[in-house]
This record gives C-alpha cells, structure tokens and sequence, in this order.
C-alpha cells in the first residue's frame, strides 16, 4: 500500500509540478498578454487645439494647430490608435504631413486624426499637426468639440476613451476672430457696445409700456385698482380650458388659491372671461378687449375662445413684476381698456429637435413661453441628416437605428458623433440621443392645442434625409438576411448603383433620397399616415405638412442609373432636368388625398430654367403650397416678393433678423453660428415684411447696404399679393443647441423682439420714405421697446413658468484716466461694479453715472429686478 501510495504521491506530486509549471507559464502568458493588451489613459495623452489665425489669405482660410503629448507609458505607434471630433464642416485645404500624422473630415462634421506609416510618439513626447480649412473659426462654438480616441490593443480590440485631457485654447487675438480680410463687423468689445449704446436712455416709469408685443389700442387713466386673492375667475361655460389654463397660471406666479365659477358677475376680485367681441378693425378670431374696472373686476371678452387666450397673456404681462417676485397677497392695476388683433395670421416659431434633442418636458416649457407672446404656431424639425426624433410604428428602424449616434464607420448603418455628442450612445446627458413615442407626440400635440398653438411636423426630405437612409439600409440589410428580398426592398431609400458626388450644406455626401424609387413614396405615406394617425390621437387635424425639401446639393442623382430611366419617361423638359420639383409632384399629389397643404424651405417654390437660374415654379404655385422663404441675402432679398408675386402664399423667416440660432454678437464666447450674420433681440424687432429691403441693412460679413443703389433692380410685392404673406416665422436650429439651458438662452429675449413684428399693428418707420427720419423713428421705438425689456420683460422671464435661461447683455463700459463710463443695451438695468478683481453680485456698488477709481481695471455685471446678472466684463484704463 505504501508502495502503490507512494507512487500516487510520487505521480499526484508530478503532476503537480507539471500542473505549476502549466500555470506559471500560462500566467506569465497572460501578463505577456496583459501587457501587450495595455493602451494608453486617456487622461495622460493632453491635447491643446488653436486658432494660429483666419486673415493671412486674400482667400477665405483659417489655419490651425493640434498639439498632442504623451504623458502615459505607452508610444502611440503607427496602427494602434485615431483621434476623432466633431467640428464645424470646412474643406480641408492642406496638413502638415511631416508631422507624421493625416487629419480627414469623414462625414458632415465628424473628423479623424491618423498616424502616418512609421509613426511614434514615445511617452514624454509632443507633436504638433498644423492644418489648413476653408472660411474661419472665430467663435468657441467653432472649436473641436466631442473629442475621442479610439485605441488598438495588440490583440486587435478596440478600446474607445473620451478625450478627457483636451483643451480648446482661448480665442483672444485679433487675427483669431476676424473672418477674413473682408470682415467688416467690428470685435466685440465692452468699450465698442459702450459707444454703441450711447443713444440709449431710460424713460420715465410712466411711459414704458407694460405689455409686449403692443397691443393695438391701449388707453389708461390714473385710477388705481387694488386686487386681493383669493381671486374668483368666472367664465362662459364653453371657456372652462381657457378658464383652467388662468387659474393654474396665477396660482404658479403667486402661490395663492384661485376660485372657479361659471356664469358672471360684479363679484370684486373677479376676472370674468367671455366672447362677443366684434369691432371693425378688429376682424380676427384671436381679437380681445381687455378691461379692468374700478369695481374690482377684469374683464377678457374675445372674438372667440383664442381672443380671450390671448387677453389672458396680456392680462399677465400686466402684473406688477414687484408682485410676482415676492409672491404677494394682492396686485394693482390701473383703470384700462385694452382692445387687441395680430397683425398675422401666422405667427411661427420653428425649433429642430433632430440635430440636438430636446426631452418633451422642455418642450412642454417652450410651448408656455410662445404661448405667452401670442405665438400660435409651433414648426417642429423631426428629422434631419444626424437624428430622426419620432417613433413610427410600422418602421421602428428610424428610432431604433437613427434616433442615437455613437461611434462608427462612415458607411456603417448607423450614425456617427455629432456636434459634439461623443462616441457613447447611451451617455447620459447626451444630447445626439433621443425620440417622442407615439404618446409623447400626441400629448405635445394636446398640450400645444390647449394654449392655441397649431403644430406644423417636419419630415425633411428628400434632402437631409442621411437618418431615414441609414435607418432603412439597416432594415433592407435585416431582411435580406432573412432571405424576405421583396419587404427589404419596400421601403428602401437609395439607388444601390449611384455613383453621383455631390456636398451638402452640412457637408454630407450621402443624404439625398432616390426620387425614382416607388419605395421613396410608399415611406413617405407610411410616415404621413403615422404622424397623421397621432393627431387624430390628440383628437385635431393639421392644415399644414412641411416637407423640408431644402438644399439637394449639385451633384445628386447626376449618375443615377434609376434616374436616368425615370428622365427618359418624363416629356416635360423642365420637370426632366428638375429631380426636385418631379418629387414634390409626387409628393402635394399624397398630401393633397390627404386634404393637407404642403409647407417646405423656399426651394419647394422653385425651379431651376435651363439658363440654369432658380426660378418660380409656375407647375406648384397655388394656395396648398407654402414656401417658407429665409434667404434675404446674396442677390436673394426680394425671393420671398417673387413667390408671393407668383402666386405662392409665403411664410417669411428671414436669415438677418428671425435666426435665433446665430450668435447675438462677434464675442467669441456668445455661441451660436453666424454665416448669416449676428442675431440679436433688435435684429428680430427691426423688420419690415413689407419692404424687407428697408430693413436688410447689412450683410453677413456686417458689411453696410447701400439699400437704395443694390436693391434698385429687385422686386417688390404688388399690392394684389400682399395677402400672400401669410405671415413671419423665428427658427432655433439646433446645431449648437446643446440642452435646454442653451436653447432659452438663444431664444430669450430675441422671442420678444419677433412677438414685436409679429403681432403689433405696422410700426410707423416702415413706410417712412426719408432714410435720416426713418433711422429717427427706429431709434426711438427701439429706446422704447429696450427699456420694456429691461423694466418688465426679462425679470418676468425668471418667474414665468419656472424661470427661464434669457440673456442679460452684460454692460458697455470705458475706462479712461481712471474714470468709469458704463451704460447697457437695455435702459433701466442695474449696473455693478467691483474694483479689487471680484465677481460683482447684489452688494456691489451701482453705477449711475461716471465715477473716479484709482485703480487700472474694473469689472462689471448687468442685473435686472429679479437679481438674474450678465456675464462678467472687465475694462483696463486707456493710459496704461
């Protein structure tokens, strides 16, 4: 036994060894592994990024350097790493190759940085990558956002890692914030807005008026009205909505308990809402009379249910500011009789949701805030080339493949990082992500309806179209697999076989549908239906379908073998040689079954001639047709005049003046885009729909108009088109629109200025022939409605509803020989100051009027009444 024992320990031993040899080489396998499996921390790789400068060409260029260093314990070698961001599209001209590295823009914004063959940065090493785009970045908005690196192991896996350590260096220098040598917009200074605020002055309390957009008929007395809650709210028995909506706005502004009661009386504390309001001029379903009483009583009387809605939100802008702030138990008003119409129809605001989405709740908070400025239409951008935001039941692939964005392949069946939203698709707070359900869009729908709002869908085709492609790629691939050829085929997109090159505006190559296809309109009616099926959810019907239909590059469908079939079946020549207008064709015929009218960007009007300029297009013009026309630049300004001359009813949305989206002024850190120009609440006020030549007063460069010599030879509007215009809309795109603080920042206090040229009756300056007394006039309405904004506008916007995100513009100021000088945009906002280098805050001294400091630098903030402050300006003395 011993025996046979000890040869089992003798081979339990061996085995042993053996078995711990087996181990240790295999763990030292596994270290090796391990080891060679490492790749660089992101953290430990800084990048630096900067403008070297935009105004070295005669050529439009900006030159730019990427500086990259090694801090980890790993070279970053020739094949084990890329670089990936997102940044404004531009035409790479030229990079640095000797730097070992090749930088490529993949696809709309999305950009890769790549080693060259014999690469190496070794750890303690830096390299720099100069490179060269087209235009100009001059804005922090402009810089590389959403960095990420995408690592290789020696395994071949691939390990992704945000770009922690990168930095966008300061845009500070003149050669780095001028466009160009042709830039005639001056830098933004607090010294420059000091001198161009000089002409400002504040009013008398008296005479700044409390209610924007100004009513037609306002007419006060000095009788003083006091009003105590509990307030009762009596109401005509079909306005028990609008009734409900009243009490459930008081109860939020004060915080005190409102009474319901149907039927009318003198009962004091009472607001007492009805129709019957009838007055010649005053033709218009959402007219009111407002009045308030000396018995205690405010009475709302509408020309129907959307008058007395919009005497509502007169009535709340009436509200002492004071009042709503501290939450008091009682208000004042004076005796008045307010009598009130719009002057359009159609009065729009239009915000995409595709490019950056923004969750329903914030929607829900935007549609208050346009409710309240008499805003009756809400343009909802669904979908574009980097997001489709709507469920649609019977193709669930266009959320499921294209409501996200993560990292991929260009040509893979999915979307790639942009503006900004990184390689992670299921990063919180990642604003590339997200859709409506089908019961999200049907209660935005409802909760539009009950503030009288009509909701216009966008489903952008055929242009703009990369997530719809790439969502039904993703489905023709599934079913294909499934061997099911004809469903794969059903609703797919493109032609397989085009070989046409072509650059849209967002720099995509790869997102223009094929017209030729049935399956492009069998998708097309699956969507309608779908969307069509959600309002009859909500219990409506729209009017209104917008189609997009904007910015199909030259190029599209040029080598398309299912186009050139199509084309050798048309007869008409025109049609033939105009892809585009043959789509709408097809598409007004669904809509038009459908009973809807067709709304789209301004190209849906137009035609390219055979000389090869756009013209109307006399095929679609008619009253179910509707161009929204923004373009007022670049030989443009009088597009809208020649649609509605043509017969189209037009929508007039502006570049220079209703594109809330771009930057309010040249700082580097006010976002936004600016290839329009710079938009700010003045911009949106100074409008004229009827002779937009009066108020197109400089370029996108900020060059000024000569309006009388360059605008001699275009078209005006006839007198017999005038009813053509339907009316004006704002857009918020949503490029840089990143979450809902952003987008009320854009949105506030521009949407005032809008509501302005929307609603109030014509402004006396827009038939003013004489150019000296019309800049008169301009300037006097502006002081007027400025001091509005600072009195009453913008400390209501931080109780409304919860309180909004509105830009406060920060003071001018001049520092000279040690004396302040410091004014604002906005009479009647309070100005503070500090002198030792600190943050100025509500114990700071108030500037009134020019003061002796001895020191060299000053700094400054605006605050209105309810203590929300600007940003944060320093001026230095002009001696030193």
């Amino acid at each position: 036994m011993k025996k046979t024992s000890f040869f089992k320990g003798k081979n339990i031993r061996n085995s042993y060894l053996i078995s711990l040899a087996v181990i240790c080489s295999g763990m030292a396998m596994v270290l090796m592994s391990c080891q060679s499996n490492k790749v660089p921390e992101a953290d430990k790789l800084p990048v630096e990024w900067e403008v070297i400068s935009s105004v070295y060409d005669s050529n439009p260029a900006v030159q730019a350097v990427f500086k990259i260093s090694n801090n980890s314990s790993i070279t970053l070698g020739d094949d084990n790493w890329s670089f990936y961001f997102n940044q404004s599209p531009r035409d790479l001209l030229s990079y640095d190759t000797l730097s070992g590295l090749r930088i490529e823009r993949l696809s709309g914004d999305f950009y890769k940085i790549s080693p060259l063959p014999g690469f190496s940065l070794a750890p303690g090493q830096q390299i720099s990558l100069w490179y060269e785009s087209s235009h100009w970045w001059i804005k922090d908005t402009d810089t590389p956002k959403g960095c990420y690196w995408v690592f290789l192991d020696n395994s071949g896996e691939q390990h992704i890692a945000e770009a922690s350590a990168f930095k966008n260096l300061p845009l500070n220098r003149p050669e780095q914030v001028q466009r160009h040598l042709a830039d005639q917009e001056a830098e933004y200074t607090p010294e420059r807005a000091y001198q161009e605020n000089q002409n400002l002055y504040s009013l008398p309390a008296r005479q700044i008026r409390k209610i924007i957009p100004a009513p037609l008929s306002y007419v006060e007395n000095e009788n003083v009205v006091d009003f105590r809650f509990p307030l009762t709210i009596q109401y005509q028995k079909d306005l028990i909505s609008e009734a409900n909506y009243l009490k459930n706005q008081i109860e939020a502004i004060f915080d005190k308990e409102v009474l319901l009661k149907e039927g009318e009386s003198n009962q004091a504390n009472s607001l007492i809402l009805k129709t019957g309001f009838i007055k010649r001029g005053f033709e218009s379903n959402e007219a009111y009379r407002l009045s308030v009483h000396t018995n205690k009583t405010i009475i709302i009387e509408g020309a129907a249910s959307g008058g007395v809605f919009y005497g509502i939100q007169s009535f709340i802008a009436l509200l002492p500011v004071e009042s709503m702030i501290s939450k008091a138990g009682s208000f004042t008003l004076n005796e008045l009789v307010i009598e009130d119409a719009p002057r359009f129809a159609y009065r729009g605001v239009h915000v995409d949701v595709a490019r950056n989405f923004q969750e329903k709740e914030q929607i829900f908070k935007i549609l208050d805030i346009l409710a309240f400025y008499k805003i009756n239409t809400f343009h909802f951008h669904l979908t574009d080339d980097e997001g489709w935001r709507l469920e649609i039941p019977a193709l669930p692939e266009l959320t499921s493949v294209s409501s996200s964005r993560g990292h991929t392949e260009v040509n893979d069946n999915m979307l790639h990082p942009s503006y900004g939203s990184g390689p992670f698709n299921d990063n919180e707070g990642n604003h590339g992500n997200g859709y409506y359900s089908v019961n999200d869009f049907v209660e935005i729908l409802s909760y539009a309806n009950q503030r009288h709002i009509k909701v216009v869908p966008e489903i952008n085709m055929p242009g703009h179209s990369r997530a719809a492609i790439k969502a039904m790629e993703a489905r023709y691939e599934n079913f294909m697999k499934q061997g099911m050829a004809e469903e794969a085929e059903k609703y797919r997109l493109i032609d397989p076989e085009d070989k046409s090159v072509y650059k849209s505006a967002q720099y995509y190559s790869d997102n223009v549908v094929c017209v030729a296809r049935e399956s492009t309109y069998t998708f097309f009616e699956t969507v309608l239906d779908a969307v069509l099926q959600m309002y009859d959810k909500a219990g409506l019907k729209p009017d209104i379908f917008n189609v997009g239909g904007d910015e199909v590059a030259p190029g599209a469908w040029t080598q398309s073998p299912m186009i050139e079939k199509l084309k050798q079946s048309i007869d008409d020549p025109l049609l033939r040689e105009n892809m585009h207008a043959y789509y709408l064709k097809r598409v007004i015929e669904i809509l038009r079954k459908k009973g809807l009218r067709m709304g789209g960007w301004e190209e849906i009007g137009l035609v390219r001639s055979p000389e090869g300029s756009l013209i109307p297009n006399k095929m679609l013009a008619g009253p179910d047709v509707i161009p929204y026309v923004w373009n007022n630049l670049w030989g443009m300004q009088d597009l809208a005049y020649r649609l509605a001359n043509a017969g189209y009813p037009v929508v007039l949305c502006h570049v220079t003046n209703f594109y809330l989206d771009l930057a309010y002024n040249k700082a580097p850190y006010e976002p936004g885009l600016y290839w329009g120009g710079f938009v700010d609440t003045k911009s949106a006020w100074h409008y004229n729909p009827y002779d937009v030549f009066k108020s197109t007063i400089k370029d996108n460069m900020g060059r000024l108009v000569d309006t009388e010599v360059e605008y001699a030879k275009m078209e005006r509007i006839n007198k017999n088109s005038r009813d053509k215009i339907l009316g004006i809309q704002a857009q918020l795109w949503g490029e840089t629109i990143l979450g809902p603080e952003m987008l009320e920042y854009s949105l506030l206090p521009k949407l005032a200025g809008f509501a302005e040229s929307a609603w109030a009756k014509e402004r006396i300056w827009e038939t003013t022939p004489d150019k000296q007394l019309r800049e008169k006039q301009i300037a006097e309405d502006w002081n007027a409605f400025a001091n509005a904004l600072a009195v009453h506008e913008l400390p209501r916007l931080s109780v409304l509803f919860g309180g909004y995100n509105y830009r406060i513009p920060p003071p001018g100021a001049l520092l000279k020989n040690n004396k302040l000088f410091a004014n604002t945009e906005y009479p009647g906002l309070i100005i503070r100051y500090t002198t030792d280098g600190t943050e100025p805050d509500e114990k700071s001294p108030v500037y009134s009027e020019a003061v002796d400091v001895s020191v060299n630098q000053v700094t400054l903030k605006s605050f209105d009444l309810s203590g929300q402050s600007s940003r944060t300006i320093t001026v230095s003395n002009e001696n030193n």
